[in-house]
């Protein structure tokens, strides 16, 4: 039995939780039995060390997004505990609420249960969910992934959050994404917004998009689901209604619809650009903004320098990154009979790095 199947049988015979809960399957939570072995011997001798923080992370939904982040919060926390001198125990606190707000209330209340010294919770519902858990008891909380932090009333404020919480913010340049948009067509003049009504998240992002496109003189429509059927026939109205590209912003939702969605689009002619590389990755035409690995990474440091070095979540900014960095699609490029060459030349005076992505599930190798 593996170790995800063991925490999810351990809570059910405990009472603890009333339905199954699946940890992430990332980078501890799928190793053969003998690597697992190893780790745990590794973990043991740092234990003898020092000191043993238990870490809770919390992942909302499975897209490759955030699993990215996952495996670089994971891959950093190995690294700062050797650096340092100390364990963070993360293997027996991770889980994935896939998108379910039951679920993840659980998860807070197990966490909570476990006496986990420190949370991570990986985009803005599951940022909502962990803040108000702990609201009586607070403990300390490291969110990864929240693009509007004091739209979602996580913190009060950017360089002063107030309170138990801070962390790394993913905040999209919507501007920026409207420039390329274009830049690789100029005769652009009806545009789709596909996103969920549902996440807190992508609300700035469009009404950036509207006013945006409303300054531009630029028409366009405003399409919305709840999960990946909701996703996928907003998507096909957009198709019908024939507009000539499609905005998303950095939505968990169309995030893991896009396998779904992008074949759709392809055959309409029809370029989606969206908030984050890993939309180019799942097909769609060019995913901007911040780097996600890097995120996952930075995320992790923060959690070592609140549990290890004593710093305060009230008094540590939430950590924001250049937005810059453009992937685009060349299997998108090429079924649309597309110059990856001229579009590269459209993008650069708009981003600080344009590179190449080819279709895939996952990140991961």
């Amino acid at each position: 039995m593996r170790k995800t199947e063991k925490k999810i049988a351990a809570a059910i015979l405990a009472g603890t939780m009333t339905i199954a809960l699946a940890a992430c399957g990332s980078t501890g939570s799928s190793s053969a039995s003998g690597k697992e072995e190893s780790k745990a011997s590794s973990a043991a001798a740092s234990v003898e060390e020092g000191k043993v923080y238990k870490v809770g992370i919390v992942q909302f939904v499975d897209d490759a997004s955030l699993n990215q982040i996952e495996q670089n919060i994971e891959k950093e926390l190995d690294a700062k505990a050797k650096e340092l001198g100390v364990v963070f125990d993360y293997e027996d606190y991770t889980f994935n609420g896939q998108a379910d707000g039951t679920v993840l209330q659980q998860i807070a209340s197990q966490l909570i249960s476990d006496k986990v010294d420190l949370i991570i919770p990986i985009a803005t519902p599951t940022a909502q969910i962990m803040q108000t858990a702990t609201k009586n008891d607070p403990i300390p909380i490291v969110f990864s992934a929240c693009s509007d932090p004091v739209g979602a009333q996580l913190v009060k404020a950017m360089d002063a959050p107030g309170a138990n919480i801070t962390g790394t913010s993913d905040a999209l340049n919507t501007d920026a994404i409207m420039d390329l948009i274009f830049a690789e067509d100029p005769d652009t003049d009806y545009v789709g917004l596909l996103y969920s009504n549902s996440e807190d998240a992508s609300e700035q992002a469009i009404k950036d998009a509207k006013a945006y496109l409303d300054k531009k003189g630029v028409k366009y429509i405003e399409k919305t689901g709840t999960d990946t059927t909701g996703i996928t026939d907003a998507a096909n109205a957009l198709i019908a209604e024939g507009v000539d590209a499609v905005f998303t912003p950095t939505d968990n939702t169309v995030m893991t619809a896009e396998l779904a969605i992008y074949k759709s689009f392809i055959k309409a002619g029809i370029k989606h650009y969206a908030g984050a590389d890993s939309f180019a990755l799942n097909g769609a035409f060019c995913g901007y903004g911040v780097d996600y690995a890097n995120l996952g990474k930075e995320t992790a440091d923060m959690a070592a320098d609140i549990l290890v070095n004593g710093a305060d979540p009230a008094t540590t900014p939430v950590k924001t990154f250049d937005n810059g960095i453009a992937k685009v699609n060349t299997d998108v490029v090429t079924e649309l009979g597309l110059d990856m060459t001229k579009i590269q030349e459209a993008f650069m005076p708009y981003c600080t790095e344009v590179s190449k992505i080819k279709t895939d599930k996952s990140f991961e190798k």
